[in-house]
């Protein structure tokens, strides 16, 4: 399972890539999860995330773990496919012209200051033009801003 999950990160490297805000990153990592569409949209796509993603991520597993939700090995296995993810994605990271679209995300939209820096650097990272760039979202109130500001959402 690991070479698979290998083999779909250099594939996806290859790729034209999308924006994953991190609901959407959780099913590739956790196993268990229903993943079949993350990994899909993988394999198809590189990975672009906010600067935080990593330890949005993290604290996910460490919740997941401490509540007993996950097995140790499972915490283990969810790790190292953070950790190969990491080797692979872009991260988008925070300047003040992020900050502004990002105010302005939360004057346009009813989302959290979190989803607003998601979708502010999604915006950075397409240059503010959204058309035809896929921003991959598992979180609904997100995925309709993201649609609205003009993205192609996909649901993983």
């Amino acid at each position: 399972m690991r070479k698979q999950f290998s083999r779909r990160l250099k594939q996806a490297e290859k790729t034209m890539p999308a924006f994953w805000d991190t609901s959407a990153i959780i099913p590739i990592c956790v196993p268990g999860q229903s993943a079949s569409a993350a990994k899909r949209v993988l394999s198809q796509h590189a990975v672009v995330v906010w600067w935080t993603a990593r330890v949005e991520v993290r604290s996910v597993l460490e919740r997941l773990r401490k509540q007993g939700a996950i097995s140790l090995r499972a915490y283990d296995a969810s790790r190292k496919r953070l950790e190969a993810l990491l080797g692979s994605w872009r991260e988008i990271l925070p300047t003040d012209p992020l900050r502004g679209l990002a105010c302005v995300q939360l004057e346009r939209f009813p989302i959290r200051a979190v989803d607003a820096l998601h979708l502010g650097a999604a915006l950075i990272w397409c240059n503010q033009k959204p058309r035809g760039r896929l921003f991959v979202c598992n979180d609904l109130r997100l995925g309709d801003a993201a649609r609205q500001a003009g993205f192609t959402v996909e649901t993983v």
